[in-house]
C-alpha cells in the first residue's frame, strides 16, 4: 500500500519568511506540533523544511530570541528528507529511520506537497498487524483442540 493512503493530508504550512511567533500561533491554532516550510512555485508548494515546537522552544527561547524576529528559514538546520507518494510502508521506515526523523513530507510529482506521514501515523498502521500476531497462539491452540479432540 502506497504511503498516501495514511499520511495525513492537512498540513499547516508558511513560508521562509513567516516568523517564528506566526508558527507557533499557527501551532496553537491547529493543535500540531510542526509546520512544514513550503516554497509556492505557481500554485505548486515545494516542502523546504519542517519546524517543530522543540525548534522553536530550543533554537529561539532557549537562546533568548525575538520569536517575532527570526524566520522560519533561519531554524531549518538540517536537509529536507521527504517520501515519495507511491513508497510502501518499509520504505518509508527505512527513510525515517535513516535519517533520524519522526516526520516526512510526502510529495508528488515534482516535489508537491501532498501530506506529511509522522511517526504516529506509522505505529498506529503497524500496531493491528501486530495484535493480530499476538492472537496467534491462542486461536492456534484452539483450532488445535477441535481438530484433535
Amino acid at each position: 500500500m502506497p504511503i498516501s493512503e495514511f499520511c495525513t493530508r492537512d498540513v499547516i504550512c508558511a513560508g521562509r519568511e513567516a516568523t517564528a511567533l506566526e508558527a507557533a500561533r499557527l501551532m496553537r491554532h491547529h493543535h500540531v506540533g510542526d509546520i512544514v516550510v513550503v516554497d509556492d512555485t505557481d500554485g505548486v508548494r515545494k516542502p523546504t523544511g519542517i519546524v517543530t515546537d522543540r525548534d522553536l522552544t530550543l533554537e529561539v527561547m532557549a537562546a533568548g530570541l525575538d520569536p517575532g524576529m527570526v524566520k522560519l528559514g533561519e531554524l531549518l538546520l538540517r536537509p529536507m528528507v521527504t517520501v515519495e507518494h507511491t513508497a510502501g510502508y518499509a520504505e518509508t521506515v527505512r527513510l525515517m529511520a535513516v535519517n533520524g526523523v519522526r516526520r516526512m513530507p510526502v510529495v508528488g510529482p515534482g516535489g508537491a506537497l501532498l501530506g506529511v506521514i509522522t511517526l504516529d501515523d506509522m505505529l498506529r498502521q503497524l500496531t493491528s498487524p501486530l495484535a493480530a500476531l499476538t492472537d496467534l497462539a491462542g486461536r492456534a491452540q484452539g483450532f488445535e483442540r477441535k481438530t484433535r479432540v
